[in-house]
């Protein structure tokens, strides 16, 4: 085997490695972004636990091939970058959406989430979605606000029935 042919594979074995531990996977096309604006969403990645990589589409191609995520090959055309989310499924999706938002040469093409493909106009609703946390948060907070009225009104009750007696 050649030294060029080990090389590629050993990246389509570490991208296909990536694939098998990711929880999603998003494309997007950067061309047209400065290395500034580059080098601030690697480190917006960075801080949420998100990889983000360029690879080749052919090596792409081939370690996606028989994996949750080869629906997203018919994407890979052009130059591309792959986010890979490990942690938060939705986390990679929200931080490109929200850059190219104010980046506007960055393009979202599709994505894999929890083993399901979305194409560009899905990806972005999903982005739109709060977090899991805040989520949570409003549903307690909903819970809560009824139960603390209820307990001012027994209060209230209580007191009433403690003056009359």
């Amino acid at each position: 085997m050649s030294k060029n042919l080990e090389t590629k594979q050993q990246f389509v074995d570490e991208i296909k490695g990536k694939f098998e531990k990711a929880q999603s996977a998003v494309i997007v096309d950067y061309r047209g972004l400065t290395v500034e604006e580059v080098t601030q969403l690697r480190k917006n990645m960075r801080e949420a636990g998100v990889e983000y990589k360029v690879y080749k589409n052919t090596l792409m191609r081939r370690a996606a091939k028989g994996t949750a995520f080869e629906a997203l090959t018919e994407s890979l055309t052009g130059p591309n970058a792959v986010a890979f989310g490990y942690e938060d499924a939705v986390i990679p999706a929200k931080i490109l959406n929200d850059f190219a938002k104010e980046h506007k040469a960055l393009e979202l093409k599709a994505g894999v989430i929890d083993g399901e493909y979305y194409g560009i106009d899905t990806i972005k609703e999903i982005a739109e979605i709060p977090s899991r946390d805040v989520l949570i948060a409003k549903f307690l907070g909903s819970i809560q606000s009824p139960l603390s009225k209820f307990a001012c009104v027994l209060k209230a009750i209580a007191d009433k029935n403690e003056e009359v007696a």
